[in-house]
């Protein structure tokens, strides 16, 4: 595979391609009001040299790299994980902040191309990006692609490792021996709420009783309001930390 790695500030002539791209996301993570902000087409384009494609002269794009820079002071990271790096990172280019720190909102591979590497491959590029960028770590708020009990806590699940000592997790597997270290879990890393029919919408479910709800594709329970109607997910994620040696 003749796999080449550039930002699409190198190709600007693949931004269409890369938008028609497939989305895997779930319906409701669709709607999460950052990061409806962070996917429209202009707000890319101001990112567009931290948008690493993952491309090859048979396939077109294979995968792609969502980063963002911010600026950060301070020892933990923060609860808020995934819609915090992209408010700070907006944040930082309207203000004409200096970012001193990359954070990746998403790693993606196509469908089918997945079982070939290529997510780790796409993860070394993007800390070899950053470290030619001068950031001193890759931070990631990363969704657990294999937390399948909703009833678990994050902490828990996150400390799973298997006899190798690797976690029980594959996409927190793949940090990890790409050289990336857990940190923390950020508790409310994507806040989503929605009315009611919205959320009948998002998920095709009744959503008719007042409780915790079990949504398909979700890491927790959504919390649903009738008398109110309205329900909210608050989604954890994991930090995971990539130092580049800067």
């Amino acid at each position: 595979m003749d796999l080449a790695i550039f930002t699409l500030a190198q190709r600007p002539d693949l931004q269409d391609e890369l938008l028609d791209l497939e989305n895997t996301w779930p319906e409701f993570i669709r709607n999460d009001p950052l990061g409806d902000l962070y996917y429209q087409r202009d707000v890319l384009a101001q990112f567009a040299d931290h948008l690493l494609i993952a491309h090859t002269s048979a396939d077109g794009i294979v995968g792609k790299a969502h980063a963002i820079p911010l600026r950060f002071q301070g020892e933990r990271l923060p609860e808020d994980g995934w819609d915090w790096a992209i408010r700070r990172g907006i944040q930082a280019r309207v203000l004409g902040e200096v970012p001193n720190m990359l954070a990746a909102l998403e790693i993606f591979v196509r469908s089918d191309k997945q079982g070939l590497g290529l997510s780790g491959k796409i993860l070394t590029a993007l800390r070899e990006h950053a470290k030619d960028q001068g950031f001193a770590e890759v931070v990631v708020p990363v969704r657990p692609n294999g937390k399948h009990d909703i009833h678990e806590p994050m902490t828990s699940y996150a400390d799973r490792t298997r006899e190798d000592g690797l976690p029980v997790d594959p996409w927190l597997r793949t940090h990890i021996r790409a050289g990336g270290m857990i940190d923390s879990v950020a508790h409310r890393s994507m806040v989503i709420a929605g009315t009611l029919a919205e959320w009948r919408l998002w998920t095709d479910l009744p959503m008719d009783i007042s409780g915790p709800v079990n949504v398909p594709q979700a890491l927790t329970p959504v919390l649903c309001n009738v008398e109110h109607g309205t329900a909210v997910y608050i989604e954890p994620n994991v930090w995971v930390r990539h130092r580049t040696g800067v």
